[in-house]
């Protein structure tokens, strides 16, 4: 799913740091902390939006008719 774009607690816009914390962690190996730091998060509210987020779009797409109709129908071709 789409991650908040602000925080919930304070409002601090925080949807377009998600991308950019995600290749801090796996591109360059720090640690979520530094990577928050980095990315100027200090409060703990806002910290929370990012670590706690979870990529749900691939578990729903299994659900979708279309998406589904038209992986089966590579699949025969």
């Amino acid at each position: 799913m789409l991650i908040p774009v602000r925080c919930f607690t304070c409002g601090k816009v925080v949807g377009n740091l998600y991308q950019k914390y995600q290749q801090l962690v796996t591109e360059e190996g720090m640690s979520k902390a530094e990577a928050l730091d980095k990315l100027e998060l200090d409060r703990y509210c806002c910290r929370r939006m990012i670590l706690t987020h979870v990529e749900l779009i691939d578990h729903l797409l299994m659900y979708d008719v279309h998406s589904r109709r038209h992986m089966h129908r590579q699949q025969n071709q």
